[in-house]
Order: structure tokens, then C-alpha cells, then sequence
């Protein structure tokens, strides 16, 4: 038997404190950031509804009504598919609604070949894949008292293809740059996205992620800061509340664990 490292065992133990003390809380804050940019985004729709009609107009030349749809599919798309999720209403349902206002947006904008936005859209797809399966109820075992950890359900593939597609976002947040620190970070966030990924110490690599991105957001992202007049302000608005989500599918690899594809889950057998 392995040894394990008292600092980590450490850090474990005091992750898990802290999840059992947010255990009834955790898994609602975690929906909130998820669906935020969604919110963010169909609130703003109302707000700039004729710029971003004018825009698609201008972009594509479908005339106005044609214009004007995209922006109402766009608004009640995102407003009612965070609503479901928010209440616990057919979320896989809300999910889909979801996705399909990012396909939307990321053919109509014109973005699918602008790697940044693309793996950001990637990073919000599994976000949404964990919250389906979040909302999934596990079968119940052949034999009741007895648990199946060999059973593999189409949960625990949505868990890894969740986590997988999380990382996207840690791609576009890699500053290629020789200086200590930059450095350090990479190599940091590189082996705590390889932990996710894996499913290794996954819960404690995923709550590290989880501040490492919100001091990141805070400081880089903080659109507050930037006067109203300036375009500026959006773009940096948008950023920040896409990572938001992003904090918010961590949260719910936090709050439900790696699921039954990880290298935590495969350890419980030896």
C-alpha cells in the first residue's frame, strides 16, 4: 500500500470539511454560476435587443424579421432553459434548450473557426453535460444493499465527457510567457486539469481550479471597473460570466464527485 503524502492528505481533509458543511448549498450555488452567462446574456438581449438585430441584419443580410427571431429564440431560449434548470423542471429538457442556443450563437456569430471562443463554447457544453447528469437517478442495484462498482450507466460517461470538455476553458487561460510566475501557474493548472480530467484527487483539484479561476476572474475579467460607453465593457463582461459557468461545472464535480469512469472511482476496487 502506497503511502500518502501528509500534505495532500491535509488539503483532502479540509476539502472535505468544507463540502460537508456546504453539501445542502453547494449543488444550488454551482447551477447559479452554471446557467449565469446564459442569464447574463438573455437579460442583455432585452437591453440591446435592436443592436443585436441590426447586427445580424448587417452580418448575414436576412432582413429584419428574420433579424428580430434570433434575438427573441435567443432571450427565451437562455431565460426559460435557466429557469428550468434554476427549478428543478425537466433539466434535461432545459439543457438541450440550452446547447442549442450555443450552436446558435456560435454559427450565427460567426466564431466556430476563433479558437478561443470555440473552446469556451466547449467548456459551457460540459458544463451542461454534468448538470444532465447531475438531474440522472443512478438504477438500483441487482441486489439491494450491494453496490455495483463495476456497473457503468450513461451518467458516468456524461461525468467524463464533462469534465473533459470543462478543461476547454484552462486551454485558452495558458500565458506562453518565460517569466517565473507565468510559468509556475501553467505547470500548476496543467497538472490539476490532468487531475480532472483522469478523475484523480478529483474533488480537491477541481475546488483548487474552482479559486484559482475566481481570483483569475476578479482580477482580469472585473468589467465592473470599465465606464459603460466603452465596447470594451461587454466583451469583458462576457468573459466573465462565461467563466463563471465554467466555475459553476466545477462546482458540480466538487459537490457529486468524478463518477464511475475516473481514477478515484477505479481505486475503491484494489
Amino acid at each position: 500500500m502506497t503511502t500518502q503524502n501528509p500534505i495532500i492528505s491535509k488539503l483532502e481533509d479540509t476539502a472535505d470539511k468544507i463540502l460537508r458543511h456546504s453539501k445542502h448549498v453547494l449543488p444550488h450555488i454551482a447551477r447559479l454560476c452554471l446557467v449565469s452567462t446564459f442569464l447574463e446574456d438573455g437579460i442583455r438581449m432585452w437591453f440591446q435587443w435592436r443592436e443585436q438585430a441590426d447586427y445580424m441584419n448587417s452580418s448575414w443580410g436576412c432582413g429584419a424579421f428574420l433579424a428580430n427571431m434570433f434575438v427573441i429564440i435567443n432571450m427565451f431560449g437562455q431565460l426559460t432553459g435557466c429557469a428550468m434548470v434554476l427549478f428543478r423542471v425537466k433539466v434535461p429538457i432545459a439543457c438541450g434548450l440550452l446547447a442549442f442556443v450555443i450552436v446558435l450563437q456560435t454559427v450565427a456569430y460567426n466564431i466556430i473557426w476563433e479558437g478561443t471562443f470555440l473552446f469556451r463554447s466547449l467548456a459551457l457544453g460540459g458544463g451542461l453535460l454534468l448538470l444532465w447528469a447531475e438531474s440522472q437517478t443512478e438504477a438500483k442495484s441487482l441486489f439491494a444493499g450491494v453496490p455495483s462498482l463495476d456497473q457503468k450507466t450513461p451518467k458516468t460517461y456524461m461525468q467524463l465527457a464533462g469534465r473533459i470538455l470543462l478543461i476547454c476553458m484552462f486551454l485558452t487561460l495558458l500565458r506562453f510567457e518565460m517569466s517565473l510566475i507565468p510559468v509556475l501557474l501553467n505547470l500548476l493548472s496543467t497538472a490539476l486539469m490532468v487531475f480532472v480530467t483522469i478523475g484523480y484527487k478529483t474533488k480537491l483539484s477541481a475546488l483548487v481550479l474552482v479559486i484559482f479561476l475566481a481570483i483569475f476572474n476578479v482580477w482580469y475579467n472585473a468589467w465592473w471597473m470599465i465606464p459603460d460607453y466603452r465596447p470594451m465593457r461587454d466583451f469583458v463582461k462576457y468573459d466573465f460570466f462565461q467563466t463563471m459557468s465554467v466555475i459553476g461545472g466545477l462546482l458540480l464535480v466538487v459537490a457529486l464527485g468524478p463518477g464511475g469512469v475516473s481514477m478515484d472511482e477505479h481505486k475503491k476496487k484494489w
